[in-house]
């Protein structure tokens, strides 16, 4: 689950990691408003998407008076607001951030987030702040300080501050960068982050360590244990088809391309994708059904993929472990009769009673394409696209 920065900012300082103070705002009035409570000179105003790169698309702006502020905020509400995050179509901007200036001597990069291969979470920094933290790896990796972090025993005062040296910072900026970091870490653990990253993490001429930009997503299996972070989701910032998918408790992301995908099983749906474009199409989203599909499940993924109005064909690629293939395939002929798909539909089964399931396919009436295999079951979705 993603947030805005304005949200992750609230979490960062209930475990009194420093931030700027600032205000969020859905209306040029109220971005005013927040702008005079904070005082000041110089304000930023910021849009509040889920995606990076904001400043680079025009969403952060720089405010030299209370006219700017209100100028700034009708130019950047209501804007299709483009990042090499957003894709070409971009994300609407409904909600500002307005924030206090600071008095920046340094920018620097920091990130949490799990080492799968480690089985440890990793606090990753660098002097390079400001720049995409994947550029960096790619142009200058020697740039990037790793620390690896037990979580039976979290982080250590030592391991904060051989970050701190690795970033090159001194006196007070070093003691405060030791602070910051051991309260990042909290935040991080006790909200089962997956990622917390700060990019810029200034330090200021007075030698205050601060997340000048926030960004924390969070593990959905452990959203049960963090009611009030649950509040925080915006709807409006997710895609709709998704949304609706998770009502029925089924893993949806749409894609791009025109074949849409029913599959159980995330890696067996990885695989699937794959394959169909080695066959030489496009997977119009990742589809997971999981273990138990019956009639009612692959009815509900039937509705979302034929929501959406670039899918050609349908590729339905089921391994019968847990449930029964001629389960499935009944299931599938019923829900093809209830709905009335109208597009071409490749069937593969594979597993417990597959020639059972592939018999009660060729005998239905209904216009399947059986295939045996994974490779044919994509050589056959494209061929019908063709």
């Amino acid at each position: 689950m993603k947030i805005h920065e304005y949200q992750a900012k609230e979490i960062l300082k209930k475990y009194n990691v420093p931030v700027p103070e600032g205000k969020m705002a859905r209306t040029v009035a109220q971005a005013s408003k927040a702008a005079e409570k904070l005082g000041g000179k110089i304000w930023v105003v910021k849009a509040q998407i889920h995606a990076g790169g904001r400043g680079k698309g025009g969403g952060v702006k720089l405010a030299k008076s209370a006219e700017d502020v209100n100028s700034l905020a009708k130019e950047i509400l209501g804007m299709q607001l483009i990042t090499h995050q957003t894709g070409p179509e971009g994300r609407k901007v409904k909600r500002l951030l307005i924030e206090e200036g600071v008095n920046i001597d340094r920018e620097l990069y920091v990130g949490i987030t799990l080492d799968r291969a480690q089985s440890k979470n990793v606090v990753m920094a660098s002097t390079e702040g400001g720049v995409e933290i994947e550029k960096v790896a790619a142009e200058t990796p020697e740039k990037i300080l790793k620390v690896a972090i037990d979580p039976a025993v979290g982080m250590q005062a030592y391991q904060a501050r051989q970050i701190a040296f690795g970033l090159g910072l001194e006196g007070t900026q070093f003691k405060n960068a030791v602070k910051f970091l051991l309260a990042l870490y909290q935040a991080f653990d006790a909200t089962d982050a997956s990622i917390a990253e700060i990019n810029p993490l200034v330090v200021t001429k007075e030698g205050s360590v601060i997340a000048l930009d926030a960004k924390m997503n969070f593990d959905d299996n452990a959203l049960y244990r963090h009611p009030e972070i649950v509040k925080y989701r915006d709807l409006d910032e997710e895609e709709p088809l998704e949304i609706e998918a998770s009502k029925f408790n089924l893993n949806y992301i749409k894609l791009d391309g025109n074949v849409g995908c029913m599959v159980n099983g995330a890696g067996l749906a990885m695989a699937t994708m794959d394959i169909i474009k080695l066959a030489g199409g496009e997977p119009a989203n990742f589809l997971d059904v999981g273990g138990g599909a019956n009639k009612e499940t692959v009815a509900n993924g039937f509705k979302i993929i034929l929501s959406d109005p670039n899918v050609k064909a349908i590729l339905i690629n089921i391994f019968g472990g847990i449930v029964r293939c001629d389960r499935v395939a009944q299931g599938v002929i019923d829900a093809v009769n209830e709905i009335g798909v109208e597009i071409p539909i490749v069937v593969r089964l594979e597993g417990t009673n597959a020639k059972e399931a592939g018999v009660l396919l060729e005998k239905s009436g209904l216009n399947f394409e059986v295939a045996v295999g994974l490779q044919q079951a994509a050589e056959k979705v494209t061929a019908v696209l063709k």
